[in-house]
């Protein structure tokens, strides 16, 4: 039996104090425990970005983070996005507009990622941002259209002064 320790998170605004095991992954105390289930569990190995978020403001994948490590931090996953009114970030409805979301399960990696890599330079060009990007994959879109909708998003950023 292993030993479990008490941890304290802020998921998405919201306080979390939990009894976590020491092999237990971020990914999984966010999903059971913080009911954050737009958090996938994709490889468990830290390759494909389904399961990142950003923690204390930077992106993880939190597969990799073993949830004692995240004692005391700040996590943001995509439901973090939403307004308090429930409205859309604009780069979640400018990933709808453009179809950029098929079978979503990288979606929420994409978002955050993108937002991230936005709010660090909103001038990156479409080359920048898919390398930016490549930490994420996407088995259904080919990147086109997840490409289309940041780079509407970020022009339209720029445009209004985001």
């Amino acid at each position: 039996m292993s030993a479990r320790r008490r941890i304290r998170l802020e998921v998405n605004g919201h306080p979390l104090e939990v009894d976590v095991a020491a092999h237990q992954s971020l990914t999984e105390v966010l999903r059971t425990e913080a009911g954050a289930t737009d958090v996938k569990y994709g490889c468990g190995e830290g390759v494909c970005g389904t399961c990142c978020v950003l923690l204390n403001g930077e992106p993880v994948n939190s597969c990799l983070v073993f949830a004692v490590q995240a004692d005391g931090a700040s996590v943001a996953t995509l439901t973090g996005l939403v307004g308090e009114d429930g409205e859309l970030h604009p780069l979640q409805a400018a990933f709808l507009a453009h179809g950029a979301a098929q079978c979503g399960f990288c979606t929420a990696g994409m978002v955050l990622t993108a937002q991230w890599l936005l709010e660090r330079d909103g001038s990156l060009d479409r080359e920048q941002l898919r390398a930016g990007l490549s930490g994420n994959l996407c088995r259904c879109t080919g990147y086109t259209k997840i490409l289309d909708a940041v780079t509407d998003y970020a022009q339209r950023s720029v445009t209004d002064g985001d």
